[in-house]
């Protein structure tokens, strides 16, 4: 008698991810009790029930427990499903609402204590604006095939490069205004700023 195997889940890769998020969630409760300068990894590992050694395998420093999320594989993936003919400024917009739509409600108030602990504390405002790069090549990639001319190339990394300043500007503003306006209404406000200028400032055209 043959057997049909069942898929199994995937148990090992379900408790990386809990205890991911269980580290992650005291590490942040900490930071909003005692201050991001005066708690330690020690601290966080102790809290969340790990050691300081397993920590460091899923944040590879202090920093790492604040600035990295779910959220930017959640957000390249429905950028790569946007579509390709359309204006890449309205491509990301689409799937920055439509990933805030998917977490936005359960997530919210912990979205905004941590970018709040970005804003106060000098040394994540620094590291956020320095992993831009590293975002911009991610939503780059998942946009599709770079461009074969050189001035094409440049321009694609321009608009991403604005696009995300104009989405870490509002998520700051948000933070600073203790989330108001809504998150989702300032990104559009980002936008649709952007999309003034471009109007106010068209392309030159070779003569």
């Amino acid at each position: 008698m043959a057997y049909v195997s069942e898929a199994k889940p995937d148990w090992r890769r379900e408790k990386r991810t809990s205890t991911r998020r269980r580290v992650r969630a005291h590490a942040l409760r900490l930071f909003c009790e005692q201050g991001y300068d005066a708690t330690t990894v020690e601290q966080i590992a102790a809290a969340a029930g790990v050691s300081h050694v397993t920590f460091f395998r899923y944040f590879p420093t202090k920093e790492d427990v604040v600035l990295s999320d779910d959220y930017d594989p959640l957000i390249t993936a429905l950028l790569a499903q946007t579509p390709a003919e359309r204006p890449v400024p309205q491509r990301i917009r689409d799937a920055l609402l439509q990933g805030l739509a998917e977490i936005y409600e359960t997530d919210r108030d912990a979205l905004l204590a941590q970018n709040q602990l970005i804003a106060a504390t000098p040394a994540l405002r620094s590291r956020l604006w320095g992993d831009q790069m590293a975002t911009q090549q991610l939503l780059l990639d998942a946009l599709g095939p770079s461009p074969a001319d050189q001035g094409s190339r440049l321009r694609a990394r321009v608009t991403v490069a604005a696009c995300l300043a104009a989405t870490t500007t509002a998520v700051l503003t948000w933070a600073d205004n203790n989330g108001t306006p809504e998150l989702p209404e300032l990104i559009n406000q980002a936008f649709d700023v952007l999309a003034q200028l471009e109007q106010s400032n068209p392309t030159p055209h070779a003569t």
